[in-house]
């Protein structure tokens, strides 16, 4: 039996995006889909001294209205890099684990690349390694199903031989009323999660940060404890 869930890449994901991948055997990034302007595919927060900080990495968008995810360039000329690690080090510099974990992550950030799914997906992966979480995952890019929304889901799932696929509660309202999974007798199950509570700097508790948060105020050991703790 295999579970599968299926997600388009996002820019430093929070807690629930991984647990979602910390669930299933098989994750796909769904970079051959329409790419969303100012979505999560491009950008998160960070909780500083002052509050909320939103980062985004700019793309080029003049003449690029309907491009894939793994088609969107980077502006480099806008140096994302170097703001990204200025904000993170003015917000966890006082970390407890963030002189552990901070230069392999700028590393990944200052690494020269010039399209925004190779460094979501990087970035990903090193999240990833960091909470123990050993999930095979694949970019839809390389896949050879077909099909738009529902269809293209269970098509991938197909694909990949699974019998289960896991999916953000949001999605319910079309996949409830879509026959495709049931006539390819596949199970879908919802990946329903309530963000747990942690020590972290900075003030009183703020939920819904990226990942980095929890990693750099709790480590990685009991930050992969507190994030299946938010799974119902």
């Amino acid at each position: 039996m295999t579970m599968i869930a299926i997600m388009q890449p996002t820019y430093l994901p929070w807690l629930g995006y991984l647990a979602m991948i910390d669930r299933v055997d098989r994750f796909v990034f769904l970079d051959n889909v329409q790419f969303e302007r100012r979505s999560w595919q491009q950008r998160n927060r960070i909780k500083t001294t002052s509050g909320e900080v939103m980062l985004t990495i700019p793309v080029r968008s003049k003449g690029r209205r309907d491009q894939r995810i793994d088609k969107v360039w980077i502006d480099e000329a806008q140096d994302f890099p170097t703001r990204h690690i200025r904000s993170i080090q003015h917000a966890y510099a006082k970390a407890p684990f963030y002189d552990r974990f901070a230069p392999e992550l700028f590393e990944r950030l200052r690494t020269p690349t010039s399209l925004l799914a190779d460094v979501t997906i990087s970035v990903i992966g090193w999240l990833l390694r960091q909470y123990s979480i050993d999930t095979d995952c694949v970019r839809g890019s390389t896949l050879s199903a077909a099909g738009a929304k529902d269809t293209l889901l269970c098509n991938i799932s197909k694909q990949l031989n699974a019998d289960r696929y896991l999916s953000p509660p949001g999605s319910a309202n079309y996949l409830d009323r879509s026959n495709v999974f049931r006539d390819a007798d596949i199970s879908i199950l919802y990946h329903t999660y309530e963000h747990p509570t942690h020590d972290q700097i900075n003030g009183a508790f703020q939920p819904f940060m990226s990942a980095i948060d929890l990693l750099f105020n709790c480590g990685p050991d009991d930050g992969l404890r507190i994030l299946r703790q938010g799974v119902q």
